[in-house]
């Protein structure tokens, strides 16, 4: 799935594209925050001084033996429910390296693919057929394996169309009330969908709810910069560009409405859980994936009919592509599609590896998924798995120094995650009670590399320490030279953390009230870097060694800062937070807030959760200061106190229930959008009150948000 895709800040919208990064559609904009204090490189000291333990742990990556785990996770079928192999060969790694490792069972819905076509028919009767699969390639070998895993989304709907077609754009709200504002007639259509801007699955939700009987969704290479076919780019597997025939796979799940297998809502899914009706999660529409090389005959049938590109006038419309990109439809031109599910209960298996801390009370626990829509995924998610094999490995060689770590730590090595997070999912609901009382944080790494430039998205009061610790890490390979990880950073992001919204497994820790962070590293198209194929068949173990990572080497750098980070929490004596900087974000998101409020032209009145910010600030500065105390005294009781209202302050933000309409969502500061999946809006009960119109939702929300941040500060009172 991916938040693999991170969210962009507001000053590098022009400059991203979607091969690294979240797309925003205008709508979702206002609700970028830019961070408050955003890191100002360079650091004073270079090269970093490091401590003996943290000398260890950084010397214990190897880049080859990254490259080993990378190799042996790119050449295995791991779809959800078909990787029970590199579960057990992952336990046993683990084993190997110290930690208490098994397998975690769950009984789940999937659905996998049996039969999809599609073809276009002409006025005259003539049937063309569109191809929709990936081509083997010969210097790629596990592209051409018999059991390579066929294009599809995962939870589409069966069924047969054939229908004239309309070009809807990105799918968003927006673009379908676009086109009805032009008289464009949606119903009984085939939506034709680019990808970019709202995850995939709130596309066909879209057409579906605006009268559409089936979507069809296309990669574009307008998310390519420069580097494509068409300005002479080669195409992989002899050059950087995008293969013409990739294909994205992924969900369809309605992701924002909740994650998790949607058969077991809010309870694990345990062999004989109850099951519950998934029509509201899931579309009603059939849907498939396919490439820019079979979409292009598909927008030049389009040309001249309906309206241009000019006329509907929406941000990122027209694409890369020798087309018009006008809506249609064409009179008399069809599509036929044909999609054909098989869904059912199955067995999928999480890897938990543990070592017990000296305080049983405190937990910090680090994740990861395993399961691909291909077999290669060595992009996503395998750079991170393979990151993830070589920490045990460095923790092993610290515990062989006799290192006992202070708190618990806990490995995670998560199954169907790109269904919907499907495996985290159930885990956090089957442990909530035992993460309310001791877990600290929760760390992911999904997409450790993809190219060369690293992002960080976390709750505020991680900031400081992550980005302390970038300023402890030589970055390789940046520019053609070797600079700090926080200097990559800032160059990268102009030096701000994304905001957490969801697409990856730290969303049911988040809404749980857990302290959360997502760590990787991607590329940008317009700075010159290589396309990675998300979710396609050729994000392969040999496209990662001959373009995204040669040597392994940012493998290796983000596996020394995910330890380094991970190192602070299990053995700082005080938990490395700072509350105060998550005061300064709440007034930034307020900031915005209000902005969106005045733009909207309504009466809201706000004051009651400005009030409860100054609370929440107040609060934190009196807790930081108990902090500075119980160091100065080494006053273990004291610290502990401190510990302990650092680890629950964020279980308040999650007080209030869920958001309106999905339950799921319960964290009063940050959630995915409604219609985004994967991007975050601050404040979400308040402001998407606003942005839908229902100011007695805002209103009741204003009132529920500082009632969740002044449970926050209740419980850091001192």
């Amino acid at each position: 799935m991916h938040s693999h895709l991170r969210i962009v800040p507001l000053l590098s919208l022009a400059t991203v594209t979607s091969a690294c990064v979240k797309e925003f559609d205008q709508l979702n904009v206002n609700q970028a925050h830019a961070q408050t204090n955003p890191l100002l490189a360079r650091q004073a000291e270079w090269p970093p001084v490091l401590t003996d333990k943290e000398t260890t742990l950084v010397n214990s990556f190897d880049s080859n033996s990254i490259d080993d785990w990378a190799e042996y996770y790119g050449h295995q079928v791991k779809l959800a429910g078909l990787g029970h192999e590199a579960a057990v060969w992952t336990r046993d790694k683990w084993a190997e390296y110290g930690f208490k490792a098994e397998l975690n069972e769950y009984h789940v819905y999937l659905s996998y693919p049996r039969h999809q076509s599609l073809s276009i028919t002409f006025p005259n009767g003539t049937t063309n057929e569109i191809n929709i699969q990936e081509p083997a390639l010969p210097e790629d070998e596990v592209t051409g394996r018999p059991d390579s895993v066929p294009t599809f989304h995962g939870y589409s709907a069966s069924g047969n169309a054939s229908a004239e077609y309309v070009y809807v754009g990105r799918g968003t709200q927006a673009d379908f009330n676009r086109l009805e504002s032009l008289g464009v007639d949606l119903n009984g259509k085939i939506a034709l969908i680019k990808y970019g801007s709202i995850f995939r699955g709130l596309k066909v939700k879209n057409a579906q709810n605006y009268g559409c009987i089936a979507a069809v969704i296309f990669t574009d290479p307008d998310a390519d910069g420069n580097v494509t076919v068409a300005n002479g780019v080669a195409a992989y597997p002899n050059g950087p560009a995008r293969h013409p025939d990739s294909v994205q796979k992924g969900s369809v799940l309605f992701l924002s409405t909740y994650p998790g297998d949607p058969t077991t809502p809010g309870y694990p899914s345990t062999k004989d859980a109850p099951r519950a009706d998934i029509s509201h999660v899931t579309p009603k529409i059939p849907s498939i994936p396919i490439s820019y090389a079979a979409v292009l005959p598909l927008l030049q049938s389009l040309d001249g009919h309906g309206f241009t590109s000019e006329q509907i006038n929406r941000t990122a419309w027209k694409g890369a592509l020798p087309a018009q990109y006008s809506s249609g439809p064409a009179p008399g031109v069809k599509l036929n599609l044909s999609n054909l599910m098989r869904g059912k209960i199955t067995p999928v298996h999480n890897v938990i590896g543990y070592i017990n801390g000296t305080n049983p009370d405190e937990t910090l626990i680090i994740g990861n998924h395993r399961d691909t829509w291909m077999i290669g995924g060595t992009g996503d998610p395998n750079s991170g798995s393979a990151v993830l094999t070589e920490l045990a490995k460095a923790f092993s060689k610290l515990t062989q120094k006799g290192w006992k770590p202070r708190r618990n730590i806990v490995f995670a090595s998560w199954d169907a995650e790109e269904y919907g997070l499907v495996g985290s999912t159930e885990w956090v609901e089957e442990h909530v009670n035992w993460l309310t009382e001791t877990a600290v944080a929760y760390l992911n790494i999904d997409v450790a590399v993809s190219g060369p430039r690293p992002y960080v998205d976390a709750t505020p009061e991680l900031h400081t320490v992550a980005g302390e610790t970038l300023k402890k890490v030589v970055y390789p390979n940046f520019g053609g030279y070797n600079i700090s990880l926080f200097d990559a950073f800032t160059d990268t992001t102009g030096g701000e953390f994304g905001v957490l919204g969801s697409g990856s497994d730290f969303t049911s820790f988040l809404h749980r009230g857990i302290s959360a962070l997502d760590v990787g590293a991607g590329g940008n198209p317009a700075k010159g870097d290589a396309i990675w194929h998300y979710h396609s068949n050729y994000d392969t173990y040999h496209w990662m060694k001959e373009f995204g990572d040669p040597g392994f080497k940012v493998h290796a750098a983000m596996g020394q800062y995910l330890g380094l980070l991970a190192l602070r929490l299990i053995d700082d004596e005080v938990l490395p937070f700072d509350l105060p900087n998550y005061a300064t974000e709440l007034k930034g998101y307020y900031k915005t807030l209000r902005e969106l409020v005045d733009s909207a032209g309504v009466e809201l009145d706000t004051r009651e959760l400005q009030a409860a910010i100054d609370t929440f600030e107040r609060r934190a500065g009196e807790v930081k200061a108990l902090e500075t105390l119980a160091k100065a005294r080494n006053d273990t009781g004291l610290i502990k106190v401190v510990n302990y209202k650092y680890r629950d302050f964020q279980r308040g933000f999650v007080s209030q229930g869920g958001l309106p309409g999905r339950e799921f969502y319960r964290h009063v500061v940050t959630a995915p959008g409604l219609d985004t999946g994967y991007a975050a809006i601050t404040f979400p009960g308040v402001s998407e009150g606003v942005q839908y119109g229902n100011l007695t939702i805002a209103r009741d929300w204003v009132s529920k948000t500082a009632k969740g941040i002044l449970r926050a500060a209740d419980i850091i009172k001192t």
